[in-house]
C-alpha cells in the first residue's frame, strides 16, 4: 500500500512539474491550426500569429504572410509560389524543399531556418536576414546577385546574413 501510494505522488509531482514548466508550450499546440496538405492559396494570413502551425506540403501560392510569425513552423514541400512574406519572422523554421519562386521576403527574419532543396527562383529578398540558416550553395549564390539591403529587425545586412563574397 505504501509503495502505491509513493508511485502515485511521484506521478503527480511529475504532471505538476511538466505542467509548471511547460504551460505555454502546451496551450500553444492546442490553438495551433494544422494546414498540412491543404489549399491555402490567395488567402490572407497578413500579421497572424502562426508560430509553430504546419504548413507542410500546402499551395500557398500568392497568398498574403505579410508580417505574420511563421517562426518555428514546418513548411516541408509547400509552395509559396508567389506568396507575399514581406516582414515575416521565418526564424528556426523546417522548410525544406519549399518553393518561394517569385515570393517576397522583404525585411524578413529567417534567422536558424533549415531550407535545404528550396528553390528562391526571382524571390525578392531585400533586407532579408538568413544568418544561420541552412541554405544549398547554389540557391545562395543566386541570391547573392541581388541580395542587397538590412533587417530593420536585427540591423543584419541580406548578403552577410548569406554569406556573399
Amino acid at each position: 500500500m505504501r509503495h502505491l501510494i509513493v508511485r502515485t505522488l511521484a506521478l503527480f509531482s511529475l504532471v505538476f512539474l511538466t505542467v509548471a514548466i511547460y504551460p505555454a508550450s502546451s496551450a500553444a499546440q492546442e490553438n495551433t491550426v494544422d494546414y498540412t496538405l491543404t489549399n491555402v492559396s490567395n488567402r490572407d494570413f497578413s500579421n497572424q500569429d502562426l508560430s509553430g502551425t504546419s504548413f507542410a506540403a500546402a499551395e500557398a501560392r500568392d497568398a498574403d504572410f505579410t508580417g505574420a510569425d511563421l517562426s518555428g513552423t514546418i513548411l516541408t514541400k509547400a509552395s509559396f509560389l508567389r506568396a507575399n512574406l514581406s516582414g515575416v519572422d521565418l526564424s528556426g523554421a523546417f522548410s525544406d524543399r519549399v518553393n518561394f519562386s517569385g515570393a517576397n521576403l522583404t525585411d524578413a527574419v529567417v534567422t536558424d531556418a533549415i531550407m535545404s532543396s528550396s528553390l528562391f527562383k526571382d524571390t525578392i529578398i531585400e533586407g532579408a536576414d538568413f544568418s544561420g540558416a541552412i541554405i544549398d550553395r547554389y540557391q545562395t549564390a543566386l541570391m547573392c546577385k541581388y541580395a542587397s539591403g538590412v533587417n530593420p529587425t536585427t540591423g543584419v545586412a541580406t548578403r552577410d546574413s548569406l554569406g556573399c563574397r
